[in-house]
């Protein structure tokens, strides 16, 4: 039997237990690299850590989902799962060996599990430790493990969702300056999230690719971010692909400004998030046609007032806002269509 808690492996209590949220973001996808505006929120699923000192030179780690142990040198990164513990001890500190329990029922693929791993890791590590480390600060650590541990150039919207978001209201950042308000849902809505049930690896997909584009395009504009960019126009002069990247972020960034002036209502909000994923299908190429199809049968839906891929995309999840009170019954019509279309999807 599977090993459901810290004691079970390693025979004692943990010394510090910690929990972070994923995130669903309605607005503002692939915009965070860039220094613009995103509009996340916190979901229920969480990861949770345990750690406790083993007084050893030697990190023993487990996952609980994987059923897995890896051991791994203090000052080593660690194959699987490891570096997104291990970065953490290291940019923390630590010198000692540690052991740790994790577990999550944050799904994988466009929900930030593993910024809500990063977040939970800090989290344990800011009380055993015990680590001087507000919210922010500890988020953007979080992408510090990404980038020199994982491999992967994120922004810093899913650590900071993961870090302060919560599930009653939208929470508005903007990555350059990193001031954040909490922004309600459109009233009358709810939010669905649906799992396309097509995996992705963010490592291996095009995420890096696609920032290298974008900088590449702010580059030849000669600005420091296309943050700075508010008129498509500005963007004839590049080539192609670069073109095409570009007016994603820039036409994202004014979605979302456009979702928070007075008098938004679920509709219009809705309308937003259709054009957004639009936007990434067709300019930032970044959606699968699966996805797609799973988007198109969310925004046909009587009860849906728009729907959208979230995460980095190449697969994962989608996201739609929903007339109150209806999004079940919204996903079993849509489910059952996208089953007989070829895919299995949960909710």
């Amino acid at each position: 039997m599977t090993p459901t808690s810290y004691e079970q492996v390693f025979g004692a209590a943990p010394q510090a237990t910690a929990l972070a949220p994923g995130r669903v973001n309605l607005l503002g996808e692939h915009t965070d690299y860039q220094g613009g505006f995103v509009l996340p929120t916190a979901i229920p699923q969480q990861a949770a850590v345990s750690l406790g000192r083993n007084g050893t030179q030697e990190h023993v780690l487990y996952s609980a989902n994987l059923d897995q142990t890896i051991r791994v040198p203090v000052g080593e990164v660690g194959p699987g799962f490891a570096p997104y513990l291990t970065g953490c001890f290291a940019l923390s500190g630590v010198q000692e060996g540690l052991n740790a329990f994790v577990t999550s029922d944050v799904p994988s693929g466009g929900l930030s599990s593993s910024a809500a791993l990063e977040v939970a890791t800090l989290r344990a590590l800011r009380d055993l430790l015990p680590l001087e480390l507000d919210d922010v600060a500890l988020a953007l650590r979080g992408v510090q493990v990404e980038h020199e541990f994982v491999g992967v150039m994120c922004g810093v919207m899913d650590q900071m969702a993961s870090s302060l978001a919560n599930t009653r209201t939208m929470l508005l950042i903007d990555t350059r300056s990193l001031d954040r308000h909490a922004i309600p849902f459109p009233a009358g809505a709810e939010v669905l999230v649906l799992d396309s049930g097509v995996p992705r690896r963010l490592a291996e997909s095009g995420y890096n690719e696609r920032r290298a584009q974008v900088e590449e395009a702010a580059r030849l504009l000669g600005v420091p971010q296309l943050r700075d960019v508010t008129d498509p126009a500005a963007l004839e002069t590049l080539p192609p692909v670069l073109r095409e990247r570009a007016r994603h972020v820039v036409t994202e960034n004014a979605r979302v400004l456009a979702a928070l002036e007075p008098g938004v209502d679920a509709a219009r909000f809705g309308e937003l998030m259709n054009a957004s994923h639009a936007s990434l299908r067709d300019d930032y190429a970044v959606s699968h046609e699966r996805v797609d199809e799973l988007v198109a049968l969310l925004q046909a839906h009587p009860d849906v007032y728009g729907a959208r891929m979230t995460g980095a995309g190449f697969g994962g999840a989608v996201v739609a806002l929903v007339r109150q009170g209806h999004a079940t019954a919204a996903a079993q019509a849509v489910l059952a269509d996208y089953s007989e279309q070829g895919s299995q999807v949960v909710p």
